[in-house]
């Protein structure tokens, strides 16, 4: 049964994120540059980072790696203290979306174009020790990146394709890559996704207003309705990451029609997801 519990207090809220040493459940209102963070009493804290805020996820060292509008930072647990690393470009016309961290240690994100020019974006790779380099070139909306439990392969939506698809993982470098599964366009577009501990993949559906669970050889298995149109993002958390976590967005929706557009929903799947990766630098 799926459930709200949150208020719709997010524009467009996205990248959730479940770490144990963190208060609770992390996510972001990416285009007004805020985390959010739902406490175990059930109440959200916002904490402003940038001008955007794409993307967070837990450092080994203590604290937070960010993709903030063009390039990454670190922060303090309590995102109070924020250090900004040099900007990857100085367009103001691309900024970061969507990434994650690889068994290598390193924290991936990827960029997109605000006009959604095709080809506008790149997926980039923040190594442990800071170094910044370009891994896959010429994406349009870059989303949807995490690992298999073994960290043998990746998989990655760029989302005008309609496609999730699935890289190998080999030498530290994404490989081979080839679709995994196909969105009909009237079924929505893939969005963020997240991986359970069966291999199954989760992938929630802009303007789809569902998240879709395939098997690991790309078979549906389920579809969860989500009472907004424009679902960004899931994540498995929880003291047992057994709890689907699903962010959503009020951008391009009718909000007295879908009240709760915007409002993260959870539901119970039967199925315990990943730990997430930190990033190791």
């Amino acid at each position: 049964m799926l459930e709200q519990i949150t208020p719709p207090l997010a524009g467009h809220g996205e990248g959730p994120v479940w770490f144990g040493r963190w208060p609770g459940l992390r996510w972001v209102d990416m285009l007004v540059g805020d985390v959010l963070t739902l406490d175990a009493a059930g109440e959200v804290h916002r904490r402003h980072v940038g001008s955007v805020a794409a993307v967070l996820r837990p450092r080994e060292s203590g604290g937070a790696v960010l993709a903030l509008e063009r390039g990454f930072a670190f922060a303090d647990d309590a995102l109070q203290e924020i250090q900004v690393l040099p900007e990857l470009w100085s367009s103001t016309d691309v900024r970061m979306n969507e990434g994650g961290c690889g068994p290598d240690g390193a924290f991936y994100c990827g960029s997109m174009a605000y006009d959604e020019t095709p080809g506008a974006g790149t997926l980039y790779r923040l190594d442990p020790q800071g170094r910044v380099e370009p891994v896959v070139p010429e994406v349009s909306i870059s989303n949807g990146l995490m690992w298999t439990e073994d960290g043998s392969r990746a998989y990655y939506a760029d989302t005008p394709t309609q496609r999730v698809d699935v890289f190998d993982f080999e030498g530290g470098e994404l490989v081979n890559r080839r679709p995994f599964a196909h969105i009909d366009p009237a079924d929505g577009s893939p969005d963020g996704l997240t991986v359970d501990a069966e291999g199954g993949v989760w992938v929630a559906l802009w303007g789809g207003g569902a998240v879709r669970h395939y098997t690991p050889d790309g078979a549906l298995a389920e579809v969860v309705e989500v009472p907004a149109p424009n679902v960004t993002a899931c994540t498995f958390g929880g003291e047992d990451l057994d709890r689907l976590y699903i962010t959503t967005s009020q951008v391009d929706t009718d909000l007295e029609l879908h009240p709760g557009a915007g409002a993260v929903f959870a539901t119970d799947p039967g199925v315990r997801g990943l730990p997430v990766r930190p990033y190791a630098g």
